[in-house]
């Protein structure tokens, strides 16, 4: 027997209540679709006018998918998110960037190695889809994985950062369309394996985030070009993110389980020097990214299943001193494990 049950009138219900009875309400459709059913034919509903923007994700095994960025509706912050990636649990979504159909991907490998890649090279796929693998399209080496995506062409320099705190500044014109695939632009022997790029203008800071939570932030100005350490990190911890910023930036810090804030640089003094050891950003064991952003940006968190959930930053109250940070992500045995921002 089927009960009709009309939605009440929510207005004058709390915002967090709301967002609470729409995650539920998320959950229960997804608990009677799942996800290995839904349907090609199924397109979501358009949240924005028809673009050329695409949003493109990677996992860890170099399979990466594109779709629209239309189709992904906004949600409110704490939401549930819907499917995109579908890919292994063993195997999860590594990277999520924007880009224009018409413009070229910079990638750069875990080896320090440097590949560009049209968009139009991935085929377009639906917001729940496997992608497809890009390894052929360049010579790999064993055990050689894809850690950063960039918008080819967008600025300066490039800066790259290791998982031990290296830090290199790399001159755009190095990374141009006549670029040997496969160019190496960082010696894992210093540092460790890379994690981490960014573009910058030449005249800002560069903050660099750590898995446990802290941060330093000093001039970019201030690094060689064959690279130094940008931040002394623990042997317990990693860096897992680097962005440019200047006095007056806001950094998005997502942590693993769907908690996020905006730290502003106004409370985050500058370092006179690279190679200190840093200080908390934000409370928590595992920072899983950090980048710059507005209140009118859009921030995409993927999980390690695969839902992706799309919405503003301006719902993020920003913060100058140190927090948990907010509900960002509702997560059900699930973690966040990649963030980007439009």
């Amino acid at each position: 027997m089927s009960i009709n049950i009309d939605r009440p009138d929510l207005s004058s219900v709390a915002p967090d209540v709301v967002a609470y009875i729409e995650a539920l309400e998320a959950q229960i459709s997804q608990s009677q679709s799942p996800k290995t059913a839904i349907k090609a034919e199924a397109v979501p509903e358009p949240s924005e006018p028809p673009t050329t923007i695409n949003v493109i994700t990677f996992n860890t095994d170099n399979v990466a998918k594109r779709t629209p960025r239309h189709f992904y509706t906004r949600q409110r912050r704490g939401g549930m998110g819907v499917f995109d990636l579908d890919t292994p649990e063993e195997k999860p979504p590594k990277i999520v960037i924007t880009a224009d159909l018409e413009g070229t991907l910079l990638l750069f490998s875990n080896f320090g190695r440097a590949f560009r890649m049209a968009v139009a090279e991935l085929t377009e796929t639906a917001v729940h889809a496997k992608g497809q693998s890009f390894a052929h399209l360049f010579p790999f080496r064993p055990h050689e994985k894809i850690v950063a995506a960039l918008r080819a062409d967008a600025n300066e320099y490039v800066v790259l950062v290791s998982q031990r705190g290296w830090v290199r500044r790399i001159r755009a014109n190095y990374l141009g369309r006549n670029m040997i695939a496969g160019t190496t632009f960082h010696d894992v022997k210093e540092g460790g394996y890379l994690v981490s790029a960014c573009w910058t203008a030449g005249n800002g800071d560069l903050f660099i985030a750590t898995q446990q939570g802290k941060g330093i932030r000093f001039s970019e100005s201030q690094v060689p070009s064959r690279g130094c350490l940008g931040m002394r990190v623990y042997v317990e911890d990693r860096a897992v993110a680097v962005t440019a910023v200047t006095q007056d930036s806001g950094v998005f810090l997502a942590t693993d389980n769907g908690k996020g804030t905006i730290r502003l640089m106004s409370g985050f003094s500058a370092n006179k020097a690279p190679g200190a050891g840093g200080k908390v950003a934000i409370k928590t064991d595992n920072l899983i990214g950090a980048t710059a952003v507005t209140e009118d940006n859009d921030l995409f968190l993927i999980s390690k299943t695969g839902k992706m959930i799309r919405f503003t930053a301006g719902e993020i109250p920003p913060k100058e001193g140190v927090v948990q940070g907010v509900n960002c992500m509702a997560l059900r045995n699930d973690v966040v494990t990649a963030v980007a921002s439009t």
